[in-house]
């Protein structure tokens, strides 16, 4: 097999493409030919050694693939030699092959194109999660998605339309606010016109005003940074604020007396934690994925595929947010 290898996680340059050998399956995984794997912004971390979970070095990189079984453990008795599946597994994404846990591994249905499967469980996880679960989204609701070109922003807009909900997405241009707006976004701000003082919480008003409200009644923020407090600031009475990451790389510090004037929430979310922790519900949520997904509700926006080897590109394109929807990079057919 071949794969990328972290030895030092200095940086992206740390990576070296090289042949390893061919894993072999303990008794509770399975062998993976991978056929696609997609980036999330956690793998730049990763690799920076910047993120919350630190793999052992070395390590191969890439949280989630698609592909095919090549061998199965012992004691694997769910999944055979030949089935298509999609896995988040944190790492050995990047890779020709690699072993993973049985149990992390979702069947894929017959036909499901491998590159939407690589894109589909981190970003359509999280927001399902995020909106239905912990923020009670209804038909109806006002919603503001911040970072919504992105990956798990543009999961958001096409869940939020799922439940009937009023879509309000914010992105940092033109063409991904036409972006947005193809996925299914009712208005559309371009935030990189607007203080974010001031000017952000006039256009989110004039935004709700499409459906005859004034606020937002969830606010999902993937990016955090300086538009976070005046997006907490647009929000209505008994809002939720949904905390989904920081990928604009400060944490904010919201002001709590903000929550209490506005009886609103401020609301966790770590789909990866509820997993864990609520496996139950969260294959209930999977399988409900995987029917929209096969009845076109949802469909993860690939907006780029390159060839596996070509890692560094894609990294490159990600860090100077040039993303959207999903970047997946592939292997050839094997």
């Amino acid at each position: 097999m071949q794969a990328w290898q972290c030895d030092n996680p200095t940086g992206v340059d740390s990576l070296v493409w090289r042949d390893l050998p061919d894993p072999q399956p303990a008794a509770d995984e399975v062998v993976v030919a991978i056929a696609a794997a997609s980036l999330n912004f956690p793998d730049i971390l990763m690799v920076q050694n910047k993120y919350q979970i630190k793999p052992p070095t070395p390590f191969v990189p890439g949280a989630e693939f698609a592909g095919t079984i090549t061998q199965v453990g012992s004691e694997v008795t769910h999944l055979q030699v030949g089935q298509a599946v999609a896995c988040l597994a944190g790492t050995g994404a990047f890779a020709t092959h690699t072993a993973a846990k049985a149990a992390m591994c979702l069947p894929l249905p017959p036909g499901f194109p491998m590159a939407d499967a690589a894109a589909f469980i981190m970003a359509y996880a999280t927001s399902h999660h995020a909106l239905i679960d912990r923020g009670q989204v209804k038909a109806g609701d006002t919603v503001l998605i911040l970072g919504a070109a992105g990956g798990v922003g543009s999961s958001a807009i096409q869940i939020a339309k799922a439940k009937g909900a009023y879509v309000i997405a914010a992105a940092s241009s033109d063409a991904k606010c036409q972006f947005c707006t193809e996925l299914g976004a009712d208005a559309t701000i371009n935030y990189t016109q607007h203080t974010p003082k001031d000017g952000l919480r006039d256009a989110v008003k004039a935004a709700c005003a499409g459906n005859n409200s004034t606020a937002p009644n969830i606010v999902y923020d993937p990016i955090g940074g300086d538009y976070a407090e005046p997006a907490f600031r647009s929000i209505a009475w008994r809002g939720r604020y949904l905390v989904v990451g920081f990928a604009s790389g400060p944490i904010p510090a919201l002001p709590l007396n903000l929550a209490l004037l506005k009886g609103a929430s401020i609301v966790g979310v770590f789909w990866g934690e509820f997993a864990k922790r609520e496996p139950t519900a969260n294959a209930d949520m999977m399988a409900e994925l995987l029917q929209w997904a096969q009845a076109g509700t949802i469909k993860p926006p690939v907006a780029q595929s390159l060839p596996m080897t070509d890692l560094m590109q894609a990294f490159d394109i990600m860090s100077q947010r040039g993303v959207m929807g999903k970047l997946v990079l592939t292997n050839p057919v094997q």
